[in-house]
């Protein structure tokens, strides 16, 4: 649906019903993610409940009800800033979350990752073939939503498949929650004098991204996988004691030696990213530059191609510097590191600006391939640590005084938790554009939706943090109890600063990473050059770096996905039609199990226990693993089958 001057799009109370879902939204993030270990992503649910909600006011339109799931997606990446924060509390530098610091660097963070991105719109989304399957399901969403109501019969079919899918995927995730049904099904074994394990989380969303994401993204993260779990995990394992716990040495070998190697993968296939799309981006930056020159030449550009001045942009992140630098001033204020501290404060200004480019421009095109909640930001996360670590010691040294070592560690997961969301937002922003640049929206809008986002999201953040390490606290942290939240992200990334400043680091392991890396890239390009099937290396990163149990779905669902467009060009007039039925169930599947997820949080929090929906206890294991494969396999086989009965009938 085109864009046209007299549709709202930035309204005051768009901005409130955003605001609102994303205080809620981030706060149940941060709780869950904590407290259980996962998190939801937050624009569909924000789509839905926008358009029922509007729709009841009235006058309600797509664009409207486009800025409201702008707003509040930033809830579901700015959480992730629980993957470094807690880190500082661990290592017994701060005892809480000072209130109005820790929104300080969420938001100034964030607002450079909405900065940064800006330029990368032209690049990654309007001058692309990413898929982008999260912006494409929220636009799908959207646009479904009001073609039904609008009495669009094709649009009504779609609005039916996406509700099957929904329902689909909510049931099965209310079982999952019961214990009824397994969640995730997991085996270790021994594999000669070493172990291995197989793992999946019956994830109904992880086959509606795999739909999504295509064939080539899910071979290449099978092939990470591959590479993983059949050889690095029983090569590692054969060095230790297999004797014990097999599924604990497998999972301790995996966390703390495979993701290091994926790391640097990640790392390799990052750069050589940027490399390949650093002419686009320069292209998009100078097409900005026109495009803001143009409109002071009073020359009208369409709507869906105004961003966000260059000038504008420029001069925010140039301003953003300075508080940046007086919260490192506050942050080293009194402690080891104090003296001399100004050279050290600007070299980190420029690392979080050199740095903040290439996070966004990577985490950008991470995005576009397999979706916002799906990318391993925590493995950028890993980088931007080791970069600060590694400038610090250049600059101090590994011989430091344990006082000063304490200070220079706190420093650098200070200075990642700015980086960190940077990250997470220029990871979610490009997904959100491609949704305004399918339903028609004006980027600069969406734009300015996303800061805000940020700010109402950074405000509610750190009550959240300060009630759960009240209540419970963070594992290793000084007289941390039983019931400690576990935050293992937090832990590896202090637990890198400490490597690399205490001198002790395991550097090997991310130079077979790279090496890795540097393999893969060969590969794909003489794929490439072949004409055959592409095999991005990122993805191939992603497989290697991310658990199994969080991936194994993608390609399965890329391969079912695969084989119903297959199906669908055989239906001659009817194939396009054919296609997006598939594409709307697969977006039912991500609706429904995000919509799941933002209950299950409320739920959590109001019954204080991880399971407060269990019906049955842990004899009943293997009995859900037999009634949830059955029901999973069967619910899909059901939903493929409607999607192409829908087709035939239409």
């Amino acid at each position: 649906m085109p864009a046209t001057q007299t549709m709202r799009e930035l309204t005051i109370r768009s901005v409130i019903l955003g605001a609102v879902i994303t205080v809620l939204f981030t706060a149940a993030n941060v709780y869950l993610g904590l407290k259980v270990g996962l998190t939801f992503a937050t624009s569909i649910p924000a789509a839905v409940i926008s358009m029922a909600l509007l729709r009841i006011v009235g006058d309600s339109n797509i664009l409207e009800n486009n800025i409201v799931q702008t707003i509040a997606s930033a809830a579901g990446t700015l959480a992730a800033i629980i993957f470094v924060l807690p880190g500082l509390v661990m290592i017994g530098w701060w005892q809480g979350f000072p209130y109005w610091i820790t929104v300080a660097v969420c938001a100034i963070g964030g607002t450079l990752g909405v900065m940064f991105s800006v330029p990368l719109r032209r690049a990654l989304v309007t001058g692309s073939d990413l898929p982008y399957p999260e912006g494409v399901a929220a636009a799908e969403v959207l646009r479904v939503g009001f073609g039904s109501a609008e009495g669009n019969v094709e649009n009504a079919k779609g609005l039916r498949m996406i509700i099957a899918g929904s329902l689909v995927s909510a049931a099965y995730a209310l079982l999952g929650a019961m214990r009824v049904a397994a969640g995730e099904v997991a085996i270790a074994f021994r594999v000669g004098t070493g172990a291995s394990a197989v793992s999946t989380s019956l994830s109904m969303a992880l086959i509606g991204v795999g739909h999504l994401v295509g064939l080539s993204v899910g071979v290449a993260m099978l092939l990470g996988m591959l590479i993983s779990w059949g050889g690095l995990v029983p090569l590692l394992t054969a060095s230790h004691d297999v004797t014990g716990d097999v599924a604990k040495l497998v999972n301790t070998t995996f966390r703390s030696e495979v993701r290091f190697i994926g790391a640097g993968t990640i790392g390799v296939a990052a750069l050589w990213s940027l490399l390949r799309i650093i002419g686009p981006i320069i292209q998009g930056i100078r097409a900005a530059m026109a495009a803001s020159k143009a409109r002071e030449a009073g020359t009208e550009l369409a709507l869906t191609e105004r961003d966000l001045p260059i000038g504008i942009v420029g001069g925010t992140i140039i301003a953003l510097l300075v508080p940046i630098a007086g919260l490192l001033w506050v942050f080293a204020s009194g402690t080891a590191i104090e003296a001399g501290i100004a050279p050290v404060i600007l070299g980190t200004l420029v690392y979080v600006l050199v740095i903040g480019v290439i996070i966004a421009s990577v985490c950008g095109y991470m995005a576009g391939l397999i979706g916002a909640s799906n990318s391993p930001v925590s493995g950028v996360g890993i980088l931007a640590v080791l970069g600060a670590a590694l400038l610090l010691a250049m600059v101090y040294g590994t011989g430091t005084t344990p006082e000063q070592t304490k200070a220079l560690i706190a420093y650098a997961i200070f200075t990642t938790a700015i980086v960190f969301s940077i990250a997470t937002i220029s990871n979610d922003n490009l997904q959100d554009l491609k949704t305004g640049q399918l339903v028609g929206a004006t980027p600069w809008r969406q734009q300015v939706a996303l800061v805000y986002g940020v700010i109402f999201g950074s405000l509610v953040i750190p009550p959240v943090l300060g009630l759960l390490n009240k209540a419970f606290g963070f594992a290793g942290a000084p007289g941390a109890g039983e019931h400690a939240l576990a935050a293992p992200q937090a832990a590896l990334i202090s637990a890198l600063a400490k490597g690399v400043l205490g001198g002790d680091i395991n550097w090997s392991l991310i130079g077979y990473g790279a090496l890795l890396g540097i393999g893969t890239i060969i590969l794909d390009e003489v794929l490439r050059k072949a004409g055959k099937m592409r095999l991005p290396p990122l993805c191939v990163g992603m497989g290697i770096y991310l658990p199994m149990a969080l991936t194994l779905l993608i390609p399965v669902g890329a391969v079912m996905g695969h084989y119903f467009e297959k199906w669908a060009d055989t239906q001659g007039a009817q194939a396009g039609f054919a296609k997006r039925m598939g594409v709307l169930a697969a977006t039912g599947l991500i609706v429904g199990e995000s919509l799941f997820g933002v209950a299950f949080a409320g739920i959590v929090a109001a019954g204080g226990t991880d399971s407060p929906l269990a019906v049955v206890g842990d004899s009943f294991e293997r009995v859900g693993i037999a009634i949830g494969l059955v029901a999973f396999v069967g619910a899909l086989a059901w939903l493929y089958r409607s999607a192409k009965r829908t087709t035939l009938a239409g």
